[in-house]
């Protein structure tokens, strides 16, 4: 078939997309490596806390909390407060 053909471009087109996946697929495994690696050092982190004394479950909390907006903090200490009183915890 000569070169310009139908077929020979959905070759070309397709060697081309399959480099580029394969790129997207090294570059994503390469991220779950360090996401990986990143969950160790937290591991480690929480770790060498809880060594010196402190709440390893209290600070993974604190944490939630500060990624959170402080319109949703309030709401949610808010209600958890509600159905604290409710059940007579308060």
């Amino acid at each position: 078939m000569p070169d310009g053909s139908a077929v020979s471009k959905k070759v070309k087109a397709g060697e081309v997309a399959a480099d580029r996946l394969k790129s997207f697929i090294e570059r994503i495994e390469k991220l779950e490596e360090e996401r990986k690696a990143i969950g160790s050092d937290i591991r480690d982190v929480y770790a060498e806390a809880k060594g010196v004394g402190y709440d390893v479950k209290t600070m993974r909390k604190i944490v939630s909390l500060r990624k959170m907006n402080a319109a949703d903090r309030d709401e949610q200490e808010a209600l958890l407060d509600t159905y604290k009183h409710a059940l007579g915890m308060i």
